[in-house]
Order: C-alpha cells, then structure tokens, then sequence
C-alpha cells in the first residue's frame, strides 16, 4: 500500500454504517471531511473504541515505540503477519486497535515505457460504501495532541486480480467484521482472525487512473480522484478493473 489516501464524507457517513446506535463520545464536525489526499505525518480521523463508547479522533499517521524514535521515520503501516507478534507493534497489540475510515486510497504504478513515470490509481469499493481500514494507534487523554501519539493502518497481501497494482493493500474490513474489531469484549484470538482472513475480497474493489497531481501532498480537492480518460487508459482499465 503506498502512503496517501481519501475520506471526504462527513463522519456522520461512516459512523451510521458502523454503529448506528453506538454512543459516540467525542464530539465531531458535521461538515464534509474532504480530505483527498492524506498523507503521512498529517492528523486526520480515527474511530477507536473507549470506556463508554467510541471516541473520533484526529491523530497522526505514523507511529513508532518511545525506544525507536529518531532512528527512521515512523511507519505508516504494518504488516498482518508480524503485527501481532513482533517487538515494535507489541504497545498497541490487541488494546490499541482503531479504524481508520476511508473512501479509497492511491497506489502507484511503473509505467511500463518509462521507468522513471509511476501512474496513480484510485481503488474505491463497487459500491461506493464506506471502506474501514483495520489500523492500531495511541492517543493519549488530554486536550492537545500528544507528539508521542499516532497510528498505523494495518496491511495485507493482495490476492490475484490487484497485484497487477500493488502486492500490499490495506486490510479493508466490511462493517459488520469493523464493529467486532473495536468491540472491547471482541477476545485476542477472534481479533487475530480477523487480521488473517478478514480482508474484503478484490472483487469487492474497482480501480480508475487518476492524474499525477496527487502525487503532491499539497494539492487537494475532488479532481484528485476524477478518472483519467483516453484511449490508452480505457484498455488498461478493461485489463485491470473487474
């Protein structure tokens, strides 16, 4: 999975799907999030599970643990297969899960006459329906952001159909497998089975060619995930898209 992704829908939008009629803690504007290009080290929302409730949260994308800060820069992701039991996730595994909504992210693709032009693609699901990517974060309590807080948005292997776009995606859970996730009552080993087998299916996604544009953090804004049109690119999306 490569570092950018959209949520422009209200929070309202994703929150409904999720938990209906689940108490929302924090409060949260009602106005469109519009956010088309996310980028890492930028704060933007989460939904985690607290005492009472869930709590939206604006929180940074990227995390490391206190003994690794400064060595390199804080990972945005994290892998399925090690999340659970390596060193560097072990403070956020199981207590620290989240979701990260979404409405789809970017990946990058070598052209394959240039090697040094990448072509960005936009996966979106069929049906246009809120995306939750599974992710782990700290946020710590209090009124200002904690510089030590952050998450990460946890990854998987892409099964055949998308590896022609990338070999990692995020782990994208339907809502019902999204409300089990921040569920506290949800036990560590039904947690580790969502991670492993939970991913939506490719056949759930289409993807489109999108301009070079967002391959700028600055720019922003709904022409960010517009589908390219031409010749060329309507053959590549007859090839790739399902």
């Amino acid at each position: 999975m490569c570092g950018r992704y959209s949520i422009y829908e209200p929070m309202d939008h994703y929150l409904k799907t999720l938990a209906p009629e689940q108490l929302v803690i924090n409060g949260y504007d009602l106005w469109p999030i519009e956010r088309y290009n996310v980028a890492p080290t930028t704060r933007v929302e989460i939904i985690r599970p607290v005492a009472d409730g869930l709590s939206v949260d604006k929180v940074r994308w990227g995390w490391s643990p206190h003994w690794a800060k400064g060595k390199r820069p804080d990972p945005i992701n994290a892998r399925v297969e090690t999340v659970m039991t390596g060193k560097f996730f072990k403070e956020l595994w199981p207590e620290g899960r989240a979701l990260a909504p979404a409405n789809g992210w970017f990946e990058w693709v070598k052209d394959p006459n240039d090697a040094k032009r990448k072509q960005p693609w936009f996966i979106h699901l069929k049906d246009r329906q809120p995306m939750y990517f599974a992710a782990l974060g700290q946020v710590r309590p209090g009124l200002e952001p904690d510089e030590r807080d952050g998450f990460v948005i946890i990854t998987a292997a892409s099964d055949a159909g998308m590896l022609d776009i990338h070999d990692r995606r995020p782990l994208v859970l339907t809502p019902e497998l999204a409300r089990e996730w921040i569920d506290p009552q949800t036990p560590a080993s039904r947690l580790a089975q969502i991670a492993q087998e939970g991913c939506r299916p490719v056949s759930d996604f289409r993807w489109h060619a999108v301009g070079r544009d967002v391959g700028n953090v600055r720019n922003d804004g709904a022409r960010l995930i517009e589908p390219l049109e031409g010749p060329d690119l309507a053959e590549s999306q007859t090839t790739l898209d399902f």
